[in-house]
C-alpha cells in the first residue's frame, strides 16, 4: 500500500525551495544549488516526511496546525523531488563548467515548479508522474520503498 502524507508538508517544502531557489538566481551560488539537490535526493530516495523540509515541516509547522481534512499519495512529490534533483544537478554541472545561461534556466525552471505549487498547490512534477501512469498502468511504481 502506498504511503499516504499531508498535502501541505510538500507545499512547505515548495514554499522554502521557491526561497532557496530565488536566492541561487539572485546570487549565482552554485554551491547553494547543490544543497538544494541534496535536499531533493533525499526527499526523492528517503520520502518527504524525512527529507529535510519535511522534518521542519513536521517539527514546526505541522503541530500547530489542525489534521489534514485528507492524505495524499506520497509517490507524486517523490518523483517530483527526483525532477528538482535532475534541475538541480543539470544546474550545478552548468556552474561548474561555465554555462551559467543554461544553470539560470535549469534553476528558473525549477523555481517555477516550487513556485507553483507553494502558490497556488499545483505540482508540476506530480502531474507528470500521474500522466505517465495513466500512459503506462502496468509500470511499476519505481518510487515506493519496501518497508
Amino acid at each position: 500500500m502506498p504511503t499516504r502524507i499531508d498535502p501541505r508538508g510538500p507545499r512547505f517544502a515548495a514554499a522554502l525551495t521557491t526561497v532557496v531557489l530565488a536566492v541561487v538566481l539572485v546570487t549565482g551560488s552554485a554551491w547553494l544549488l547543490a544543497v538544494q539537490g541534496l535536499v531533493f535526493a533525499a526527499g526523492a530516495l528517503l520520502g518527504l516526511p524525512r527529507a529535510p523540509y519535511g522534518l521542519l515541516y513536521a517539527k514546526l509547522v505541522r503541530p500547530r496546525l489542525g489534521p489534514p481534512g485528507e492524505l495524499e499519495d506520497a509517490a507524486p512529490p517523490r518523483f517530483a523531488q527526483a525532477v528538482g534533483l535532475v534541475f538541480a544537478v543539470a544546474g550545478v554541472i552548468a556552474f561548474a563548467t561555465g554555462l551559467t545561461v543554461v544553470a539560470y534556466v535549469a534553476v528558473a525552471a525549477a523555481l517555477a515548479a516550487a513556485f507553483l505549487n507553494a502558490a497556488f498547490g499545483f505540482c508540476l512534477g506530480c502531474e507528470i508522474y500521474l500522466a505517465y501512469r495513466r500512459l503506462f498502468p502496468s509500470q511499476p511504481n519505481t518510487t515506493e520503498v519496501a518497508s
